[in-house]
């Protein structure tokens, strides 16, 4: 007799194996790496990481039965690490998508994907950690990242993360080489929003103001004599030209500290706020010139993720 760990590992990793996908992509004509996906549309979409299809001409899905199919890369947004392919085929079975507020830490949790190339394997371990934050390889944080120990090897990124219930509550993504049970997963409910963009859109479109800047500490009189929330910002090293931060009046040197009235205490922060604005909206940068408090208007343009 199975014990009920197991029982509730063999129950989830049996519904959603079928919806597990191989990821074979290659460049120029040559084979370049692998990784995983799983289907979460009865037409053909897969969801997968940016990283193990971003720049590649040709991807090859594998599904469990042994089926091989060309895949069309829907988008992809390396800003969250997601991307989102689609094959041409019949009797697929989705993975049921859950919700990644409702998980808690401790809760038992499944990997499934094809590290090394060995497919369909499974994992599990516990939620060690939520609301971590990874930075993807666009430099950007991605937020809202669940913290696993269930053992992922190169090959695993972008197979799912999914609870006893068989519901998929992450993406697998990534690893710390030099670390044991230390893993990582974008939460679904950010790839439910990705996701939906990429397929309306083909790409995610940001915020962009046109600023290179760094963390800086502010002067101690200024937070206290302007009440400001963080005793640091953003310091703005350079302007690009003709960009919405030289419309609005912004100069080098100034120290940028909201962003409509929501501190901005680092550069962390500020894309973070970007990525939720909507371009073309107008909204008050609150800066710092000398001992000077300024609010500028700003109107936030198009930046593509992809």
């Amino acid at each position: 007799m199975l014990d009920a760990y197991s029982e509730a590992v063999v129950a989830a990793s049996e519904r959603v194996s079928p919806s597990v996908a191989k990821i074979d992509v290659h460049h120029q004509g040559r084979r370049g790496g692998s990784g995983s996906g799983f289907v979460f549309t009865p037409d053909g979409f897969i969801l997968t990481n940016s990283h193990v299809v971003h720049g590649e001409n040709t991807i090859e899905v594998v599904l469990p039965d042994g089926q091989r199919y060309h895949a069309d890369k829907v988008g992809d947004d390396p800003d969250t690490d997601l991307a989102v392919v689609r094959i041409t085929a019949s009797n697929l079975s989705p993975a049921a998508l859950g919700d990644s507020q409702s998980i808690r830490v401790g809760q038992l949790v499944i990997a499934i994907g094809n590290p090394y190339g060995f497919q369909a394997t499974v994992t599990s371990g516990v939620v060690s950690a939520l609301g971590r934050s990874l930075r993807s390889q666009s430099g950007r944080l991605i937020d809202n990242i669940i913290q696993t120990d269930a053992a992922l090897n190169p090959g695993n990124s972008g197979g799912p993360l999914v609870t006893s219930n068989g519901e998929v509550i992450g993406v697998n993504t990534a690893i710390i080489p030099s670390a044991q049970g230390i893993c990582f997963a974008i939460a679904i409910n950010t790839a439910k929003f990705v996701a939906g963009r990429l397929i309306m859109d083909g790409k995610i479109a940001r915020g962009y103001i046109g600023v290179a800047g760094q963390n800086a500490p502010l002067h101690r009189m200024l937070v206290r004599g302007y009440r400001l929330a963080a005793e640091t910002g953003v310091f703005v090293v350079s302007l690009e030209q003709n960009s919405p931060a030289v419309r609005a009046g912004l100069r080098e040197g100034d120290f940028i500290v909201a962003f409509d009235e929501h501190p901005v205490p680092d550069i962390d922060s500020l894309h973070r706020i970007l990525t939720d604005h909507r371009p073309g909206v107008r909204a008050e940068l609150t800066i710092l010139r000398g001992t000077e408090k300024l609010a500028l208007r700003i109107e936030p343009s198009v930046r593509l993720g992809n």
